[in-house]
This record gives C-alpha cells, sequence and structure tokens, in this order.
C-alpha cells in the first residue's frame, strides 16, 4: 500500500471552465480484477483520524483482494489546486484515479466533463442502498442517472444564545414570526448585538426561506432547469430573508457584506443572539466565548412548528470514467461509503451519516446533533444539478440579487426579475 499526501484542505466551488471536456471524451476502458486501485480524497486540516479509517479500509479490502493494492492521495481542494488536477484527470484519463471523493455541487460539471461513471445499476445492486434516503441519492443524481455514493452530509439549523433568551424570558423560536420577534427583543435590550446574525453574500442561509415559502431557484424538466426565483412563492421567501436586514434586526450596512463563514464568526464571538450555523462549525464555536452558552433547533418554518428545508452540503464517493478496474472501483467507493465507515468517519472527524440508520446511532452518542437529523428527516434540497450552477455561483447572480434588495437598489420584484433572466441565461449557456 503506497498513501501519497498533497497539501491542505480549503473547500471551494470548482469553476466549470476548469474541467471543460477534452475533445476526446473518455470511455469506461477496462475492468482489470488485479493491480493498483487509486483514489483520490480530500486533505484535511488534521489529516490523521481521516488516514486512520481510510487505512483500515483500505486494508479490509486488501484481505479481501488479494493481488490488490490501494495508492490513495490526499488532494489539497482550494479552487486553484483543484481545478488543475481533475482538469488533468479529465484530459489525460492515464492520470485519473480509479475512486474520487467530491463535493456535491462539482457533480454536475464533472459529469458534463465527461469524468464520471455512471454507477446506476451497481448502486440499485448494492445492498445497503434502501438505508440511503432519496434526497441523499439526488446529491448524487445528474439527468436520472446516479453517479456517486452519498458519504457524509452537512446541514444549518438555528444556534441561539440561551443566557439571552433566558434573561429576556424567550422561548426557543417554532415559527418565523417567533424568530423575527426574538431577534427584535434581542436587540432592542442589547442594542450592541444584532438580533440573528444574517448575510448578504450567505447564499445557503438564505434558501431555507425560499423553499420554506414553495419556491426555488429553479425547476427541472427533462433534461433541462428553467429559473423560478421570480414566482409569487419564491419572492415571498426571498422577502422573508432579506426583510430580517432591518435596523431593529441586523442592520444592512452591517449585514449585507457578510459570508456564511462570518455570520459563524459573529455568533461565536458573542454579537449575535442567534445564526443559521451548520453542525461542522461546532467547534468554531465551542472556540469563542459563548462557549455553553447556546443551544440548537431547527430552523423554523412559516409555519408554527414547520422545519424549513436545510440545503443538503457534504461530500461523495465516484467513480472515474476512464478507470481500467471498474468493479474494484465500484467495491472500494461502497466498502467506504458503508454504514460502518460512516460511523468511522463521524467518530474521525464529526460528519454527519448518510444512511438513516447510521444516523440513528451517532444522535444516541450524541444529543446534540437531533435538531441536525430532524432537519435532514423533514427533507433537505439542493441546487440545481446542472452545470450551470458554477456559472450561476461564480457570477454571483443570487448574491447580488439579495444584496440589491437588501441595501434598497432594487425592490424584490425587480432583483427577482434580472435573477430570473441571468439564471436562464445561464442554464442556455449564453
Amino acid at each position: 500500500m503506497i498513501i501519497r499526501r498533497l497539501g491542505g484542505l480549503v473547500v471551494a466551488t470548482l469553476a466549470l471552465a476548469a474541467c471543460a471536456p477534452s475533445t476526446a471524451q473518455p470511455a469506461d476502458t477496462g475492468d482489470a480484477k488485479t493491480g493498483t486501485l487509486r483514489v483520490w480524497l480530500f486533505d484535511e486540516a488534521g489529516r490523521a483520524p481521516k488516514e486512520a479509517l481510510v487505512n483500515e479500509a483500505v486494508a479490509e479490502f486488501r484481505a479481501a483482494h488479494k493481488d490488490v493494492s490501494v495508492d490513495v492521495s490526499y488532494l489539497a481542494t482550494d479552487a486553484a489546486a483543484r481545478a488543475a488536477k481533475f482538469k488533468g484527470a479529465f484530459n489525460d484519463p492515464a492520470s485519473a484515479p480509479d475512486v474520487t471523493e467530491f463535493g456535491s455541487t462539482d457533480l454536475a460539471g464533472y459529469v458534463a466533463a465527461g469524468g464520471m461513471a455512471d454507477i446506476t445499476k451497481d448502486i440499485d445492486g448494492w445492498s445497503e442502498k434502501g438505508d440511503v434516503p432519496a434526497d441523499m441519492m439526488k446529491t448524487v443524481t445528474v439527468g436520472d442517472k446516479a453517479y456517486g455514493l452519498p458519504w457524509w452530509v452537512g446541514v444549518r439549523a438555528l444556534y441561539y444564545r440561551t443566557d439571552l433568551f433566558s434573561s429576556l424570558g424567550l422561548a426557543a423560536p417554532t415559527s418565523y414570526a417567533e424568530l423575527v420577534e426574538a431577534a427584535k427583543r434581542i436587540r432592542a435590550a442589547q442594542p450592541e448585538l444584532v438580533g440573528i446574525t444574517v448575510g448578504g453574500q450567505y447564499v445557503f442561509g438564505a434558501l431555507p426561506f425560499v423553499w420554506d415559502a414553495g419556491g426555488d431557484l429553479a425547476t427541472r424538466s427533462g433534461a433541462t432547469y428553467t429559473a423560478t426565483v421570480n414566482t409569487a412563492a419564491s419572492k415571498a421567501g426571498v422577502k422573508a430573508y432579506t426583510d430580517l436586514f432591518a435596523p431593529e434586526i441586523c442592520p444592512a450596512q452591517q449585514c449585507v457584506d457578510l459570508t456564511g463563514g462570518k455570520t459563524v464568526s459573529t455568533f461565536a464571538a458573542g454579537t449575535a443572539g442567534m445564526g443559521i450555523i451548520g453542525n461542522f462549525n461546532r467547534s468554531a464555536i465551542d472556540a469563542g466565548p459563548v462557549k455553553g452558552k447556546y443551544a440548537v433547533v431547527p430552523l423554523p418554518g412559516a409555519k408554527p412548528g414547520t422545519i424549513a428545508p436545510a440545503f443538503a452540503g457534504g461530500n461523495n464517493l465516484g467513480v472515474m470514467k476512464a478507470t481500467k478496474h471498474r468493479t474494484l472501483a465500484v467495491q472500494f467507493a461502497q466498502l467506504l461509503a458503508s454504514k460502518k465507515y460512516q460511523l468511522k468517519l463521524y467518530d474521525a472527524l464529526g460528519n454527519l451519516p448518510t444512511m438513516t440508520s447510521a444516523r440513528a446511532e451517532v444522535v444516541a452518542k450524541d444529543p446534540f446533533l437531533k435538531p441536525f437529523m430532524d432537519t435532514i428527516a423533514a427533507g433537505t434540497r439542493f441546487v440545481p444539478a446542472d452545470p450551470a450552477w458554477t456559472t450561476i455561483d461564480s457570477q454571483k447572480i443570487v448574491i447580488n440579487m439579495l444584496q440589491k434588495i437588501i441595501t434598497g437598489k432594487a425592490t424584490v420584484d425587480q432583483a427577482t426579475e434580472e435573477a430570473n433572466t441571468l439564471m436562464n441565461n445561464a442554464f442556455a449557456g449564453k
């Protein structure tokens, strides 16, 4: 076994241009049952726990495949490094791995580049398929074909300051109206705080409000997407989010430029009463002065007692189309994505499992996770599984829409109509 180590981890979105298809598309080129299986996985800031569980999986795999060795490379995942690595793999099949980890929002671009193998039939025959919820399968599906196995998921919920809520006699919000009221009460009592930290550049913080209102960025018909951010339902969700940038909640001049990361740091610093924050941000929150002074509930919907749908982020495992070890590649991906190793990944890094039974086990270990699991169980959503998403994301179409509304440069109607046109242009390749 050979383990190669490359770089550190900074997760970012891959520009579609970085994985444009070559003139000769790779094809499934073979199915050797011996030799070296090459695996690409994302590096971690503290890699040792992940490396240990991967080494264990490799040892188990090799015990069942005596004539196979496994070469694992840990890839730097900043935008430029990852773009160059995958572009090289797509254009030069000889340099491609057999199995790769990939971010869920990258898949459509990789498929468009001709780099990923369709493993739909392999998944259909997988003994653990029934434990993977349908919404998780959507994160590895483009069109009607599956190109990967869900490995871990990250979702966001509502963190709130228990000390502030207690002193003001507030209960955890169970509706959007209660969230707004709590935010106003907190800021009124302590003007140096924002009631809830939200950001004009926080797309994944805004989308739950759109989805809860019954809207979406786009809808799919056949193989094509059509933007729907200008529908009445979508506009209602956009308004619900942008209304949180009021002076008595999170003032526009203070919050319009906040990213998701900045909202995390704002809450961690103790300068916000609430925040829409991920399970994966727990350590960052606990590193600040609010450690021990907060709790988490699902982000409430407009209807009392409902949960706003969350974006299902996370990483998956796929097989490269150019592999010469297709069966072995699928088997190794299935092993690493199995319940057994999803639980080990949680123990190592805190990443939430995608499998239903595995989720139940981790909640039993750590009740803190229950609000996130309840959020997942209520149903998660995803961005359009189309190569155009990288264009929409890189051009900041959704962010610009939000910021124009927040700053008063455009009305909700004007900004959503403009964004709708730009998104349709992206879907059409214009």
